[in-house]
């Protein structure tokens, strides 16, 4: 092994501790893939169903991203953070799903289950019964609404990029590995979706400002 990447894998392995996890995993330490599985099982199967469109569909592949990590194992060697060594697996399973099946962005938004809505609609209720009243409740689960349908509305690499931007924090160029693209390509990217995700939103923000 060069020393180059001995030396990117220990600071990767000193500063990422679910590096260290999957290195355990590597290892076939009792225990330490289940562990794993439950850091990221939600919030991949999060992106998943927005990526696809159906909750079916979604948990089927965020299965088969942890079995393909769990092949892996043995040759696994950190290059970047597991997350994004994780979410470029997620990504490139999503697309050939979609690719496969035909589907675009809008088919799968006609094809959403109804648990799907009802999770995203749940999620809302959850976060504004602190506010008290039901006409307040019921704004903040139709904005959530219609948030969920603005974004199902992106191209799928607009959508993964604001997904892997707002919902795990990731930077551009995080993103840029993950999507296999450039860091200017991805700041382009969501400088692109933020303008569509505005001019979708704006109409409901005034009038909920009046």
């Amino acid at each position: 092994m060069a020393t180059g990447e001995s030396a990117l894998e220990k600071e990767l392995e000193a500063r990422d501790p679910d590096v260290r996890l999957m290195l355990q995993v590597r290892d076939d330490v009792a225990g330490a893939f289940e562990v794993l599985v439950e850091r990221y099982q939600h919030r991949l199967l999060g992106v998943m169903v927005h990526l696809v469109g159906r909750a079916d569909e979604a948990e089927d592949l965020t299965q088969e991203v942890f079995l393909r990590i769990y092949k892996a194992r043995k040759g696994y060697r950190p290059r970047a953070k597991f997350s994004t060594w994780l979410f470029t697996i997620a990504n490139n399973l999503a697309l050939n799903h979609l690719r496969g099946k035909g589907r675009n962005h809008t088919v799968a938004l006609e094809g959403k289950s109804s648990d799907t809505t009802s999770t995203v609609r749940g999620a809302g209720e959850k976060v504004v019964s602190r506010e008290g009243t039901a006409s307040a409740q019921m704004r903040k689960a139709e904005l959530s609404e219609i948030v969920r349908e603005a974004l199902d509305e992106l191209g799928e690499d607009q959508k993964m990029a604001v997904l892997l931007n707002k919902f795990e924090e990731m930077s551009y160029a995080e993103i840029a590995e993950v999507m296999g693209r450039s860091e200017p390509a991805i700041k382009s990217l969501l400088a692109r979706a933020r303008t569509n995700l505005r001019e979708r939103l704006e109409p409901y923000i005034r009038a909920d400002a009046k």
